[in-house]
């Protein structure tokens, strides 16, 4: 599976089967997320085997998440783009799970902070997580908006531009809201972020989106 078709497959999991992570997926996620931290200068953690943070609380059953023992910590260290940075190599945590065969979830209210699950250091803030597993089921693909109103486009817009859109619409954002406009001229490309409950974190994965369909190398994002 491309990281194109896992785009496509995959959709928001909240249900999990009792079934650990295999080794094998555990020692890729494992390696990416090592990547992650490197690249993006943060702290993501594999938490594995810990079910207390979505037990049973209040916040977990209006999530309507059940049995989940795996998920992300998205950690990092207090700064401006902090949300973003974390929804961009995030979502590549997320399509690289897909690709194993594990499903996920994308949550940023409905857990609880466990004790010794994690580590937050000093300067580092937890910003969200990501619950992993073996789905109850594939999940649903959510509705999306018409190409038009998430972009600027006309019969010049290049192929790769609207491929990157397309993409960008299957990214999962806060309540499907997909508060996000891409305009391009001569091959660079502005991304804004709507306005709303982790609008930063969206503008991060829908980045990452976009740069897979439409290739780095044929554009560059305005700074």
């Amino acid at each position: 599976m491309t990281l194109k078709d896992a785009m496509r497959a995959r959709h928001s999991v909240r249900a999990y089967i009792d079934k650990p992570i295999d080794q094998k997926s555990l020692d890729a996620l494992s390696l990416c997320i090592k990547e992650c931290n490197a690249q993006g200068d943060l702290n993501i953690q594999l938490v594995t085997n810990e079910p207390n943070a979505f037990g049973k609380s209040f916040l977990a059953h209006y999530g309507k998440f059940s049995g989940v023992k795996n998920y992300v910590a998205l950690v990092g260290k207090k700064c401006k783009n902090l949300e973003e940075k974390l929804g961009y190599y995030g979502e590549k945590i997320v399509l690289l799970a897909q690709t194993l065969g594990l499903n996920t979830c994308w949550v940023a209210l409905t857990f609880k902070k466990i004790k010794n699950a994690f580590t937050i250091n000093k300067g580092e803030k937890l910003v969200a997580v990501i619950s992993i597993g073996y789905g109850k089921n594939q999940g649903v693909p959510s509705k999306n908006k018409p190409l038009d109103k998430v972009c600027e486009f006309n019969g010049k817009s290049p192929a790769w531009f609207l491929e990157g859109v397309s993409a960008a619409l299957l990214a999962p954002t806060a309540i499907n809201q997909q508060k996000f406009f891409f305009t391009e001229e001569n091959g660079t490309v502005t991304l804004t972020a709507g306005v709303g409950p982790c609008a930063k974190i969206d503008l991060g994965i829908v980045k990452y989106h976009f740069e897979i369909a439409a290739g780095k190398e044929n554009f560059k994002w305005k700074v």
